[in-house]
């Protein structure tokens, strides 16, 4: 159904006076936010990208004059090197793996529910193109008001805050403000939990072996995140039990474990390459992994699951390792999308579903 507002974009105002300038509005936007990506796989690049990303007080909480000093002194001497190694293994043509697939979801979903008075867009948290930028434009194409769904199915405040965090950080810089409403965590909404159920067992099925077990690995935070109050741990687990019952599986056949870790101080456990080297041990020799925290693929599951955790697993013993594709661009993911986006523009605009 069309929106239910008459558009007013590119229009004088009704009852203006002639010399008013023309304002753009009357149209509502769709932002879908991720986490961000360096420029490229150059040093520079990658300084750039990590320096922004370790800087936000939501995801290191050592005061700047503690942590600042480190961060630009060793740790970005070294580390972009480091890091743009591993974004070469898996850089697309298109650029990191991340950002190709955020902005053909958000073009997929802007084919199926975008309309003359509805616009879909995309931004990263971190790097190009910049929450702020993608607000501004929206304002400018006539959105006065915006829904932004950070795409993190399970809350952190290291992920799902510091992207609204940043909304309103760029709304604070606007003389006129678009309205704007802010999407919830969706870790147990049953679209979410279909749709990943969807994709795991279509890869599965799909495979030349049957696992033994399936590792859910979910990106890490330090353990003092969880004994302040973040709710991630909680629903990382949740997430897990949802779809095992869903594809009706045992109660031990698919583990939660936590990855990407760094840092001499305790993270969120059981880890997920120390589980890859015990579990041939164990007698589990063929497993498929799933990155249920990420909507898209990204270094993360492509190079540290798909890459390094296969090495790990395979040394160890084990004689079988598959990497389930996240929802990516997927219809599946798509269908998820269109379901959160429709529940967010509630009373703002109809979406034919």
């Amino acid at each position: 159904m069309p929106d239910t507002r008459t558009a007013l974009s590119a229009q004088r105002p009704p009852h203006a006076p002639a010399d008013h300038p023309v304002v753009s509005q009357g149209k509502t936007g769709v932002l879908l936010v991720n986490l961000g990506t360096p420029d490229g796989t150059d040093y520079w690049s990658m300084r750039r990208y990590l320096s922004e990303f370790l800087s936000d007080r939501r995801v290191i909480e050592l005061t700047p004059l503690l942590w600042q000093p480190i961060l630009q002194g060793p740790i970005l001497t070294f580390r972009p090197k480091k890091s743009g190694r591993a974004y070469e293994k898996v850089w697309m043509e298109e650029g990191s793996p991340l950002l190709v697939y955020t902005k053909r979801q958000a073009e997929k979903l802007a084919a199926r529910i975008g309309h003359e008075n509805l616009i879909v867009d995309f931004a990263m948290n971190y790097g190009n193109p910049s929450i702020a930028s993608k607000i501004e434009k929206l304002k400018d194409e006539g959105c006065d008001r915006i829904a932004v769904v950070a795409l993190y199915p399970q809350y952190s405040a290291t992920t799902t805050a510091s992207v609204y965090d940043r909304t309103f950080a760029a709304l604070k810089k606007m003389r006129w403000q678009p309205a704007v409403r802010t999407a919830p965590p969706f870790c147990e909404h049953p679209a979410y939990v279909q749709a990943l159920s969807d994709s795991i067992q279509q890869h599965i099925s799909g495979l030349d072996f049957v696992p033994e077990r399936v590792l859910m690995s979910y990106h890490g935070l330090p353990k003092s995140y969880l004994d302040k109050g973040d709710p991630y741990h909680c629903q990382c687990y949740k997430t897990t039990r949802l779809v095992a019952e869903k594809l009706g599986w045992d109660s031990d056949f698919a583990m939660t474990t936590f990855q990407s870790r760094f840092g001499p101080m305790e993270w969120l456990q059981p880890y997920t390459d120390k589980t890859l080297e015990a579990l041939p041990g164990e007698g589990v020799k063929k497993l498929v992994v799933v990155s249920p925290a990420f909507v898209s693929d990204c270094l993360e599951t492509l190079e540290e699951i798909a890459m390094e955790g296969r090495d790990g697993f395979m040394e160890a013993g084990g004689t079988h390792f598959s990497v389930a594709p996240c929802l990516n661009d997927t219809d599946h993911a798509i269908d998820l999308l269109e379901t959160l986006v429709a529940r967010e523009l509630a009373g703002w605009t109809n979406l034919q579903t």
